[in-house]
């Protein structure tokens, strides 16, 4: 019997990780470095984004950008490409929450969050697919939400995006599943984070989230770790069009 370990084995492959300067972006760039892939991070803040590269290595590379513009969405993805070539595996972590209220929600804040948030991997993965098609092999990792299937307050567009995610997830993987790419989404619970700090302000929302979950406690940042390097490797080669929720059976209940 082969060694199932070289399933997880990323040596020798190119990953790209947006949103890679804080929270699970930067978590997901670091395990897929971890694994062995060479790794191109992207977010707005350069500053972040070369601390981490610093902490990487030869083997890690920046593009600062900001991923809401959609008309610099192919300059971006030729800057990605520069420092290693075309990328086998895109993880799509960049994301906004403007947690306003439906009343107050403005056209401004809608097209922010739906371009960041939805437009983007869509683009961008249209952007590699096909080098991907070419190898015979890619893998395409969204982020979905605890908000992909359940209301939140001032969630109105930050929840229509990632309900959002999970369709594209299904169409991306019937579109190019045929051609070795597969098309997932991690739906994270409750993790501490940037976008969540409103939450863990309060101790007794974190207290009352971490209550809902079958496990008891809210994500820590290396629980990321396993499903995300199940998805971008050759252990979910028939796993596709799949939202895999990592939220310690928040859902479940």
């Amino acid at each position: 019997m082969n060694d199932p370990r070289a399933l997880f084995d990323l040596t020798g492959r190119v990953a790209c990780v947006t949103g890679a300067s804080a929270g699970l972006g930067q978590q997901a760039a670091i395990t897929l470095a971890a694994a062995g892939a060479r790794v191109v991070g992207v977010a707005r803040r350069g500053d972040a984004l070369a601390d981490w590269a610093a902490s990487v290595g030869d083997n890690a590379a920046i593009v600062a950008a900001d991923l809401s513009q959609r008309d610099q969405i192919t300059d971006i993805a030729a800057q990605i490409a520069a420092p290693f070539g075309a990328p086998d595996i895109i993880v799509h972590a960049a994301g906004i929450n403007t947690r306003e209220h439906a009343d107050d929600v403005t056209p401004a804040g809608w097209d922010v969050t739906m371009n960041l948030n939805l437009a983007a991997p869509f683009f961008l993965s249209q952007a590699f697919a096909p080098a991907m098609r070419a190898k015979g092999w890619g893998r395409i990792v969204s982020f979905a939400s605890l908000q992909t299937t359940r209301a939140f307050p001032g969630g109105i567009s930050y929840g229509a995006s990632k309900a959002g995610i999970a369709q594209l997830t299904r169409a991306m993987a019937e579109a190019w599943s045929k051609d070795g790419i597969t098309a997932n989404a991690i739906g994270p619970g409750f993790f501490p984070t940037e976008l969540t700090g409103p939450v863990f302000a309060d101790p007794a929302r974190a207290a009352a989230n971490a209550a809902q979950t079958c496990i008891g406690r809210n994500g820590a940042l290396r629980d990321i770790d396993g499903p995300l390097l199940f998805l971008c490797s050759n252990a979910s080669a028939y796993v596709t069009g799949q939202v895999l929720m990592v939220d310690g059976g928040f859902t479940a209940k």
